[in-house]
């Protein structure tokens, strides 16, 4: 959420001890004043002689040193303030770090604020178990991807064995169901490598490299022009060299999804699919764009989570 920048709290703390503090200057020096204009006359009452200036004479010549008074009171209680505000908020910046690290994807960071029980001790501790919660829930969800990924390849290549074997005997006659199930098989086992790619990636276990975006587009352009071809889509690249840093495999597989949905999410007839590639200011561009239909916002922004799907399930 976008917001307007203003004053920090450690400055609104500022100028609120130095407000008080000044005030009560403020008070004081107006209370001596008072004294001091009628100290002639509660003289002149007790009936003794008493030589002395009169009251505006007094105020008068107190006047300067109760201005020096007042500016150093906003002085002090500014500076002092300050480092007051600085100490009593410092908890606060530990936990702020904390709070981007954690938006950053980095889990396992805790604050652990030393000290006494207080509000910001409490945040912080409280701030910290949520972190580790959230770090063990995703933990769990990471293995779990990984060892169903890992044993659904065992069931899966076995079934894609007996397909081959089923295809290549010459003494049986190859039916419209062997291709279907050779099809849903591919798309599971297709699934399950999106699996364990995706526990890679959340992981974090991936090399960044020096890498041409403009090859990595060709190569998947390449991979996938059987199936262009398949739904009468053309497939036109352009861009030149684009270097970026990122991981070859991640971004192969991300270019290569984009560039399949664009293929199988397009007109049924005469459609076409423009991949192109950019150097911006201070990043690599990707742009893949088709002639199907235009997606709604609140759709485009789902996109981008994990086996995400538009509102109809069209098969490739």
């Amino acid at each position: 959420m976008a917001r307007e920048p203003g004053l920090s709290v450690r400055l609104k703390l500022t100028f609120s001890y130095a407000g008080f503090l000044m005030l009560a200057g403020i008070v004081l020096v107006g209370a001596f004043a008072v004294f001091l204009n009628g100290y002639r006359e509660r003289a002149q009452d007790t009936g003794e002689v008493v030589i002395a200036p009169s009251g505006t004479e007094l105020l008068r010549d107190f006047a300067p040193a109760a201005v020096g008074l007042i500016a150093f009171l906003l002085v002090f209680g500014l500076a002092g303030g300050w480092i007051l505000a600085g100490r009593m908020l410092a908890p606060m910046a530990r936990i702020t770090d904390a709070t981007r690290m954690a938006a950053r994807g980095s889990l396992s960071h805790r604050i652990e604020l030393e000290g006494r029980q207080d509000e910001f001790r409490e945040l912080a501790d409280t701030f910290d178990g949520m972190l580790a919660r959230l770090e063990a829930h995703i933990a769990e969800q990471q293995r779990f991807a990984a060892n169903a990924s890992h044993e659904l390849r065992t069931p899966l290549a076995i079934t894609q064995t007996l397909l081959d074997v089923a295809r290549n005997d010459p003494n049986r006659e190859s039916t419209e169901l062997d291709e279907r199930l050779r099809t849903v098989n591919a798309r599971g086992i297709d699934l399950t490598e999106a699996l364990l790619l995706l526990n890679r990636t959340d992981q974090r276990s991936f090399v960044r490299e020096q890498v041409d975006l403009s090859l990595v587009a060709e190569e998947a352009t390449e991979t996938l022009l059987p199936l262009a071809e398949k739904h009468g889509v053309g497939v036109e690249t352009a861009g030149d060299i684009t270097p970026t840093i990122g991981s070859h495999a991640l971004l192969l597989q991300l270019t290569t999804n984009l560039l399949h949905n664009a293929i199988v999410h397009n007109l049924p007839d005469n459609g076409a699919v423009q991949v192109s590639t950019a150097v911006g200011p201070d990043c690599a561009v990707l742009t893949v764009e088709n002639t199907g239909n235009k997606l709604s916002p609140q759709v485009v922004a789902t996109l981008t989570e994990p086996f995400q799907r538009g509102t109809e399930r069209i098969r490739g």
